[in-house]
């Protein structure tokens, strides 16, 4: 049995997805041409967008189509500086590595940053937020649900600290849409990145949401997308994050639950070998997510060993994977590097069953031994 334990990487296709995409694959026209082949597909592209737009409680005017969520998270942070010239941004140091390389480069034209430190569970507080507030802080970036631990953030409070000062608020919700209730309503933020393949759509697809009035400097010039983006969009791709968004959100009550219990049995096998601890709150935590310290084994030899046993898990973040860096969250929360590259990353999902998880878990113990051995 070969299990896959990996989906906070990416997940499969599901199966009505490439089905709806292969329905308008022939609408081959490019949605900015004025004749029927350019007008058949701009009504593919509008009526994603407009979907999308509803399930998230947004107008289809705040949809903005890019190609992934790393480019929603650089669209966002650069947008929105580029537009406003000088000044401060807050941020976290356990952000996902774009958005993390976005603030990198904005201290690189001159802007100033704040990336506040996480308590041990990788949680940062709206208190935090308000005390690193400057006068001239126009831009605060928090993220849904952190990519490596499944931490939950307080990002609706820290919003309103944010429109309080008179900043906006950016989240990076590429982990959380589509795996806990979302709206941009609710949650008041100005700008958010999302991205299909993180709830089984298509890879190459993602969005940012930005709130109407919100000022964006284009990243790739060009009047598509409003003027806010560039380059000719793929109304087929669009249509495959719409409809999957669709069902993730339709599924989303019950598969919550089922993947909360998974997760439980999970963690139950997993912390009862001896010198594993957990990463990440002990509630306050995406449904499908565990991630795991291992004292006394090596790191590589741990990911291997499972590998070579049949399951697929990760040693972090997929866009750090061949760093022999140890993570940056986990060195934040606290682990030292040692501890941090002895960690694994469990994330189940929509097509995860009881004997893959049970599976998991042997796999995991023998692989202890192994490396410990």
């Amino acid at each position: 049995m070969r299990v896959y334990l990996d989906y906070a990487a990416t997940t499969p296709l599901d199966p009505e997805v490439p089905e709806a995409m292969r329905e308008v694959e022939g609408v081959f026209g490019n949605p900015s041409s004025v004749h029927r082949f350019g007008q058949e597909a701009r009504k593919v592209l509008e009526g994603a967008r407009e979907k999308v737009a509803a399930l998230l409680g947004a107008r289809p005017r705040e949809v903005v189509f890019t190609a992934s969520g790393s480019e929603a998270d650089a669209l966002a942070l650069l947008g929105v500086a580029l537009a406003r010239g000088r000044g401060h941004v807050v941020s976290t140091a356990v952000e996902h590595s774009a958005l993390l390389g976005a603030l990198g480069l904005l201290e690189r034209l001159g802007f100033a940053v704040t990336r506040l430190k996480p308590d041990r569970h990788g949680l940062v507080y709206p208190e935090q937020v308000k005390e690193a507030l400057r006068e001239d802080t126009f831009l605060v970036s928090v993220m849904a649900a952190n990519n490596e631990l499944g931490t939950l953030y307080p990002i609706r409070e820290i919003a309103e600290v944010a429109h309080a000062h008179g900043a906006l608020f950016h989240t990076d919700a590429v982990q959380a849409i589509g795996q806990v209730p979302f709206s941009l309503g609710e949650v008041g933020a100005d700008l958010v990145s999302l991205s299909a393949h993180k709830f089984y759509g298509p890879k190459g697809i993602g969005a940012l949401l930005v709130r109407q009035g919100v000022e964006l400097f284009p990243l790739v010039p060009g009047k598509q997308e409003g003027g806010r983006r560039g380059g000719t969009q793929s109304p087929v791709l669009a249509h495959g994050l719409a409809v999957a968004l669709e069902k993730a959100l339709r599924l989303l009550p019950e598969e919550r639950e089922r993947l909360l219990a998974l997760r439980r049995r999970l963690e139950a096998g997993l912390l009862a070998v001896e010198g594993v601890e957990l990463n990440g709150h002990p509630e306050r935590r995406l449904p499908k997510l565990v991630n795991v310290t291992v004292k006394g084994a090596d790191g590589e030899a741990l990911l291997l060993a499972m590998d070579l046993l049949g399951v697929a898990v990760s040693s972090g973040s997929a866009c750090s994977a061949g760093s022999l860096e140890p993570s940056h969250v986990l060195l934040a929360i606290g682990r030292s590097p040692k501890e941090a590259k002895a960690s694994l990353r469990f994330s189940l999902g929509r097509f995860t069953t009881e004997a893959e998880v049970d599976r998991a878990v042997e796999a995991f113990r023998e692989a202890v031994a192994r490396t410990r051995a």
